[in-house]
């Protein structure tokens, strides 16, 4: 049964931009937010609007048709909530209205039309909903708008629309890259308020670019969310883009076609904007305006929660886990694992209550493959709250729980992303979550009367009298001694 607070409820997100028309639904597990369904249409509304300031003839059929075939999904899905909204395009043409009464008479859909200021603000919200702890400056770049706003004590600050969208600077028509960097530099002027070490990167052209970024790199794991790397590089791969042909772009793996019309727009935006606000780190964000607006109709206490964590739970809950165990788990190592010098400084926390949570994940796996499978779900699962190389390092310690040796599936991924002191450190923290399963017998109840502590070159196992006979296992000798091994300490198990 879900824990109190998180039972899952269904919410469908209906998205009407500039350049696409896109559902998503969403099942909501408390803080999780799962995507269970996602079409979209690249319908183009927004294409004519800098030569008629009309939305595009062509695109308005082509959006309510998709439109028509949302509603039905909707209906067909019985989501208990359904968001509507339009955004730069709708909002500044001239026909807007009897667009918005079209979609209502043939689709049965009512579009909220964002300000700029509110559109900027869900896709800030949207980028603290995947990353709790971001920090900076959040640019969501649409097909005829980008919305910046800062980050502010958890919440969306200061910010500003500006006309940047490709469309706005004249995409798809013959690109000239000296005047779309020209009316970008103008359109920009005053924005230096907003200047930033960290920027998060929102937006379909952006996640495209980060794609080609791992191609470049010949980077391994194909995960846009949280994805970060230097400005230099951005700058790298931003100049490429803008330099290359459409025929070229359209051959690199991970670039949709009806993308290509737009990224050398894009591309140039991005690259004023690293070099105006003076930029040293970018991170794109697979969530954005969608997700803010489900993140802003969470109960404050719910906000509050940690995603990644939410997210393991949610995970462990789907495998018929009790959620008792995982936080008994957390609970019963952390006094020993805090006595450790830290990998990831205030993140090794909630990395343990993560790590805990899925101390059952394979539960339902074949034995045989169990800590190759766990690895891999847990490497790819769509968990928010978590950059690669803590993604990573979950992983590893889940192959570690289920006994696997030192390599790991996807060898390249793994050294890549994990130092060797991480790596040595997602083994010890596996093998504890291994010894805390095995003692207790899957029972959370049973660790609360044993302990596990760190004693100078010593590891302790001890339980209550009462309870002496938890440690009389074959089995738990060899998962304690294996964790002992791992930290290079003496072994002492003792009742009391």
């Amino acid at each position: 049964m879900p824990s109190p607070g998180v039972e899952p409820r269904d919410v469908a997100v209906v998205d009407v931009g500039s350049n696409s028309v896109r559902l998503v639904t969403y099942r909501l597990e408390g803080r999780a937010i799962w995507t269970v369904y996602n079409e979209k249409v690249l319908a183009g509304l927004g294409r004519e609007m800098g030569q008629t300031g009309r939305l595009s003839v062509d695109g308005a059929e082509a959006a309510v048709a998709a439109l028509r075939r949302f509603r039905a999904v909707i209906d067909g899905a019985a989501s208990q909530e359904v968001y509507v909204a339009g955004t730069a395009a709708v909002r500044d043409a001239v026909d807007r209205r009897e667009f918005v009464a079209r979609v209502r008479r043939e689709a049965g859909l009512d579009i909220r039309v964002l300000t700029g200021r509110e559109e900027a603000r869900y896709s800030a919200l949207g980028v603290l909903a995947g990353c709790p702890q971001a920090e900076g400056v959040v640019g969501d770049l649409g097909g005829s708008s980008l919305e910046l706003v800062r980050l502010e004590n958890d919440d969306a600050g200061d910010g500003v629309t500006l006309a940047l969208g490709p469309f706005s600077l004249g995409a798809p028509d013959d690109f000239d890259a000296d005047r779309v960097r020209r009316l970008t530099e103008e359109r920009l002027a005053g924005c230096e308020r907003l200047r930033s070490d960290e920027f998060h990167a929102v937006g379909g052209a952006w996640r495209t670019m980060a794609l080609i970024h791992m191609a470049m790199a010949d980077y391994p794991l194909k995960i846009v969310h949280q994805y970060d790397i230097p400005a230099s590089e951005a700058l790298e791969v931003v100049r490429f883009v803008a330099r290359q042909s459409r025929r070229s772009l359209e051959q690199i793996e991970g670039v949709s076609k009806k993308r290509v019309d737009i990224l050398p727009w894009a591309a140039i935006v991005l690259e004023s904007l690293v070099e105006r606000l003076a930029m040293k780190r970018i991170t794109f964000s697979a969530y954005g305006l969608r997700e803010g607006l489900l993140y802003d109709g969470m109960p404050a206490d719910v906000r509050g929660l940690d995603p990644l964590i939410a997210g393991c739970a949610a995970i462990g809950r789907r495998q018929g886990v009790s959620p008792e165990l995982g936080r008994a788990v957390a609970d019963w190592l952390a006094p020993a694992l805090a006595t450790l010098e830290p990998v990831f400084g205030e993140r090794d926390a909630v990395l343990l209550q993560a790590a805990s949570r899925l101390a059952d994940i394979g539960a339902r796996l074949h034995p045989e493959h169990r800590a190759d499978l766990a690895f891999i779900q847990v490497l790819h699962a769509p968990i928010a709250g978590q950059g690669h190389t803590e993604r990573a390092f979950l992983a590893a310690t889940i192959h570690a729980r289920y006994g696997g040796s030192g390599k790991t599936p996807e060898t390249p991924t793994i050294r890549r992303l994990l130092s060797r002191e991480a790596m040595a450190r997602a083994r010890v923290l596996g093998l504890a979550i291994r010894l805390g399963c095995d003692l207790a017998g899957r029972a959370a109840a049973n660790l609360r009367d044993s302990t596990l502590r760190i004693d100078g070159d010593r590891i302790v196992v001890t339980a209550a009298p009462n309870c002496a006979d938890l440690l009389q296992g074959e089995q738990t000798g060899k998962r304690a001694n294996a964790l002992a091994n791992a930290l290079g300490m003496k072994l002492e198990i003792r009742a009391g």
